[in-house]
């Protein structure tokens, strides 16, 4: 069931020299049934002056197919009179709009935002801006070509958290670089109703909230992540949305039986505070499948983190998010035989696959994921979960977290319709939706008060954190590292309450300068290098050794790496205490230690030949055949 893309031309606020054409589809509210829709615009600058009013432009009801009812209006506001002395309406720059309707069974609506607006003002404010300039490309964003997927190290962030704004994160795109980072993941950047918010409740999807910046904020963003060689990855959100999103504000105010747009579908996890889409609808399909196509061409962005997938899973054959994704893929396979400009980025040339990121928030079957739908990656768990567990003591959970690390179970390259998908899962012991690592090693309170809002993980115990990293960055998938797990962030986090997404944690860069710090962003340097140089560590096969007496009751976790005679050896040591011991090579002759090198290198290896191993206290050697 293909979807189609809204007719963007015509919704939202659209201007053109001075003029500005407002459209809104708003099936089930008719002309006929009494119902008026008008406009309030205000220019920003006049926005909080007692004396001016926004003005009002009532809006002209039609019928368009495929849903129905259609209201719009062109306002010409570059030669239209200021409505009072002292204001800034007529002249350039942005200005404020939101939707009022009036419906004979339960009065005036106000407030209702533009679900289509490409700006936010505050809160539930669209925008648009008068006089606005499309943003010029850099030379080199016609040859960007988005990483394969095996070569990927992401790295998530919040933007609000991560450099405050837009602006001052384009700063930090260097030192990611630096860091050995080729691909971000950031989180929400759509229109959600409260300044400080994770953004995981939109009302608007079609821009850039204004609290990180303007549109051509992120298009920069975008244009400078390129040119360090790094992708980007937008976090979207639709299984569900914020109570003020037009499609169920509206109707709901309106105390209509039915819905358009919204309804339940799948599961529900967000009922208390948000509002379930109905992927039956033929609308709500469109609107999603355009949202991508949007960010996909308007922004540049490099593939898609799709949230929360049970809200709409109905099964691989579904309509709801294998749909979707399936869709996207086809959208993005056009473009590219069209030669459809920027789009390229997602071709290797003919015959080679599709480098479009498609990425599943599916905790629940992260397998199934990817083995039914065109998603080529997928987040995942259980190695999260088995590192949290033997962290905190309970050392038997090193045989999951071995298993975990190699995607035991997982598919690598699906061919669906003559269509040849990669396809791996994402390795990480971080993320926005748990507490920092350290938080495992024990938690301190540095409030006078004992507010456990402030708790944080005892960052005098970082070095426990290195072999997780070390296992982490080897391992088989595509490692992610959420903000300042490099240099030891140590903060705790509420599992439930506005203590989780209404606080801002900005990363404290200072922990990057002191001895914790410097430590942990070497240690991960170095591992990325050793990751970039070595084939093996990024496409090759992987082996656990299961060996209880040896490894595992000792707290060693050994694993090799391998690809053809390429071959690695990663042994970690979760314990406080040095270990020795045993191993037979399967491959003879000299072995570099990585890490550190020197006299910790091995040589003249005998194949299968017992070798002793010397595994330093919550630390790890990599060992390479050379």
């Amino acid at each position: 069931m293909s979807s189609m893309l809204l007719p963007l031309s015509d919704l939202g606020a659209i201007e053109h020299n001075g003029t500005v054409t407002f459209g809104l589809w708003l099936p089930w509210v008719s002309a006929a049934d009494g119902n008026t829709v008008t406009v309030k615009i205000i220019h920003e600058h006049d926005q909080f002056q007692q004396w001016i009013a926004p003005r009002e432009f009532p809006m002209t009801h039609s019928v368009r197919p495929p849903y129905g009812d259609f209201w719009s209006v062109t306002v010409p506001i570059a030669t239209s009179p200021p409505p009072t002395n002292g204001s800034a309406w007529g002249t350039n720059g942005r200005y404020l709009y939101r939707y009022r309707i009036d419906n004979p069974q339960v009065g005036s609506l106000d407030w209702i935002i533009d679900p289509c607006a490409r700006e936010f003002g505050l809160g539930k404010l669209s925008a648009f801006t008068l006089g606005y300039q499309p943003y010029s490309w850099s030379a080199s964003e016609s040859t960007w070509r988005v990483p394969e997927l095996a070569d990927m190290v992401l790295y998530e962030i919040n933007i609000a958290e991560f450099g405050g704004s837009l602006e001052l994160a384009d700063n930090l795109l260097a030192y990611l670089a630096d860091l050995g980072v080729n691909a971000i993941q950031v989180m929400p950047l759509s229109n959600v109703a409260i300044s400080v918010d994770w953004g995981y409740l939109p009302i608007g999807y079609f821009g850039v909230d204004e609290r990180f910046g303007k549109r051509s904020d992120f298009q920069q963003f975008v244009d400078i992540a390129h040119q360090h060689g790094i992708a980007v990855i937008v976090d979207m959100v639709y299984g569900h949305t914020g109570v003020d999103f037009p499609y169920y504000d509206a109707y709901t105010r309106l105390r209509y039986q039915q819905n358009p747009f919204m309804g339940p579908f799948a599961k529900d996890y967000f009922s208390n505070f948000g509002k379930s889409t109905d992927f039956t609808r033929q609308f709500t399909r469109d609107y999603f499948f355009s949202v991508n196509h949007h960010w996909l061409e308007v922004y540049h962005v490099d593939g898609i983190r799709y949230d929360c997938v049970p809200n709409y899973w109905d099964g691989p054959m579904g309509v709801g998010y294998a749909n979707l994704v399936f869709d996207t893929y086809q959208l993005a396979k056009d473009k590219i035989a069209l030669q459809q400009p920027y789009w390229d980025r997602f071709s290797s040339g003919a015959g080679t696959p599709i480098k479009l990121i498609q990425c599943a928030e599916q905790l629940e079957g992260p397998e199934e994921i990817l083995r039914s739908t065109y998603s080529n990656c997928t987040w995942q768990n259980r190695t999260f979960d088995a590192a949290k567990a033997v962290a905190r003591g309970d050392r038997g959970r090193l045989v999951d977290y071995g298993l975990s690390l190699g995607l035991f179970g997982y598919t690598e390259e699906e061919s669906t319709n003559g269509n040849i998908i990669p396809k791996t899962a994402l390795q990480y012991i971080e993320n926005h939706d748990h507490e920092r690592f350290p938080c495992n090693f024990g938690l301190i309170n540095p409030d006078e008060a004992g507010n456990p809002l402030f708790l944080e993980g005892d960052r005098n115990r970082w070095y426990e954190l290195q072999p997780y990293l070390i296992a982490t960055l080897m391992s088989k998938g595509i490692p992610m590292l959420w903000q300042g797990e490099e240099f030891g962030e140590n903060y705790f986090l509420p599992d439930y309450g506005a203590g989780r997404v209404g606080l801002l944690r900005p990363l404290r860069w200072d922990y990057f300068y002191d001895a914790a710090g410097r430590s942990l962003v070497t240690l991960v340097r170095r591992l990325l290098q050793i990751r970039r140089q070595r084939l093996q560590l990024r496409r090759g096969s992987y082996f656990f050794f299961n060996h209880w007496d040896r490894y595992i009751s000792q707290g060693i976790l050994l694993f090799a790496r391998y690809l053809n005679a390429q071959y690695t050896l990663v042994a970690v040591n979760t314990s406080d205490t040095e270990r020795l011991v045993p191993f037979w090579f399967p491959i003879g002759g000299d072995y570099v230690e990585e890490l550190h090198g020197g006299s910790l290198n091995l040589l003249d290896i005998v194949p299968l030949q017992e070798t002793t191993l010397s595994i330093p206290s919550n630390y790890g050697r990599i060992w390479t055949a050379q």
